[in-house]
């Protein structure tokens, strides 16, 4: 019996069902993903400082245990701030990079930061009565004076006979010296007469003593706020830094110019990709179609890719995204160039299809695993925007591979093997006067 060689329409009508399930699913919700991307200080505005850590005292070693630890209290300080998706990171043996987006207060982060944090009570000869570890670890908090009602922090201590005989002994002196001085911060050379005179002054509060407290709660008064009580609380609930950190870099992004820059971005990028669309399109034909329609279903997939993995996007990440769009169109078009060289040999459709997919392979993961290599190296000894511009490349690579390879060749395959296609080398791009007679 004589094989059927008519068209194969149900291949056809797999190819229709395939991209409009797809076209269904970018519609509804490719704005949910594109909205719940996490944005960096340069699209959104945001506060970015490089810390050197120092030795707090002598003999002290930078390690990398240490520079751990001081990143989680960077970061528990941050949550003060109430700051979403900080980025905080270690740079070199000696470095520390914070990255604050959608901060508005800058100067209240940079000196959140900054602060060593570190709350002594001394007497006025500055001979140190209590210091952090008398406290109770997340003890501060924000209160309000019993008397006044005006705003206080409030603090706890591990042993109120301590603190009862260090009153005792405070209140017999007599004035001035009955007085307890709140130091956030005390250096060698600080002095409690000199500093107590300055305006922006490392003494909190200095109250007399006139009675023995033998008490666990220490009320530290001032010129408080409300907001500045609680943040302060918040900072000494933090902890002090377990290093000196000294600013040597600082970059502010207003909100306005991050988003003016998004913007000009993201209109940069659609006229990259509608001109390499239209180019596709135009050069390749049916194969470009092919081409865009897998383009779109990257695109995509790298969005919803990006925001499970909960990553920040930066201006290099969308140079990064645009980047994998070129390595995708790199791998159309070479399989498809390969496909027309078949043609031109006087093969059918079918057999150029099959032995173009199969001999462009390996020129295509030569290419992808380079990219990936060179993009491993820069996220190892890259800084922050640029590990943030290898982790997009990445994805980008590994995302285009399966669309531009297996995604393309489903497409292309439905149609090829629908017959539809067989003696119609100009849907192809190829001209009859190019095919070679056999």
């Amino acid at each position: 019996m004589k094989k059927n060689r008519g068209v194969k329409k149900g291949r056809i009508a797999v190819f229709f069902v395939i991209v409009a399930a797809f076209v269904a699913l970018i519609a509804t919700n490719v704005m949910d993903h594109a909205n719940e991307i996490s944005l960096g200080l340069d699209l959104q505005g945001g506060f970015e400082v490089l810390y050197e850590v120092r030795p707090i005292e002598e003999g002290q070693e930078i390690n990398r245990d240490l520079l751990s630890d001081t990143v989680a209290s960077l970061n528990a300080r941050i949550n003060v701030l109430g700051v979403s998706e900080p980025n905080v990171t270690i740079e070199g043996d000696d470095r520390i990079r914070v990255q604050l987006a959608g901060v508005t207060d800058q100067q209240a982060a940079r000196e959140l930061l900054s602060t060593e944090a570190r709350l002594t009570i001394r007497d006025v000869d500055d001979n140190v009565l209590l210091d952090g570890s008398d406290l109770v670890e997340g003890g501060a908090r924000q209160s309000f004076h019993p008397d006044t009602n005006a705003p206080i922090v409030t603090v706890t201590i591990d042993d109120a006979n301590k603190f009862g005989d260090i009153t005792d002994e405070i209140r017999r002196r007599t004035v001035p010296e009955n007085r307890m001085a709140i130091w956030l911060d005390f250096d060698e050379g600080d002095s409690y007469y000199e500093e107590i005179m300055k305006e922006d002054s490392k003494i909190i509060s200095d109250p007399s003593v006139t009675q023995t407290l033998r008490t666990r709660d220490i009320m530290i008064t001032g010129n408080f706020t409300i907001e500045s009580a609680d943040h302060l609380a918040g900072v000494l609930n933090a902890g002090a830094l377990p290093v000196e950190l000294e600013e040597i870099y600082s970059h502010a992004v207003g909100a306005s110019l991050g988003e003016r820059a998004m913007e000009q971005t993201i209109f940069a990028g659609f006229i990259g990709i509608a001109l390499i669309f239209a180019y596709m399109i135009f050069y390749y034909r049916f194969m470009g179609v092919m081409a865009v329609i897998t383009l779109s279903i990257y695109i995509y997939i790298v969005l919803v890719v990006f925001n499970w993995m909960n990553a920040v996007l930066t201006l290099p990440g969308i140079a990064a995204l645009i980047l994998g769009v070129g390595m995708a169109v790199d791998a159309n078009i070479i399989t498809y160039e390969r496909i027309k060289d078949e043609i031109r040999a006087g093969k059918s459709a079918m057999s150029a299809f099959r032995a173009g997919s199969r001999r462009s392979l390996s020129t295509i993961l030569d290419a992808n695993i380079t990219t990936i290599l060179a993009a491993a190296v820069l996220f190892y000894f890259g800084t922050s925007a640029v590990q943030g511009f290898s982790v997009m490349l990445i994805v980008s690579i590994l995302t285009s591979f399966l669309t531009a390879v297996f995604g393309s060749r489903l497409l292309l395959g439905l149609w090829v093997n629908s017959r539809i296609l067989n003696k119609r080398p100009r849907m192809f791009g190829v001209k009859e006067d190019e095919i070679s007679e056999l």
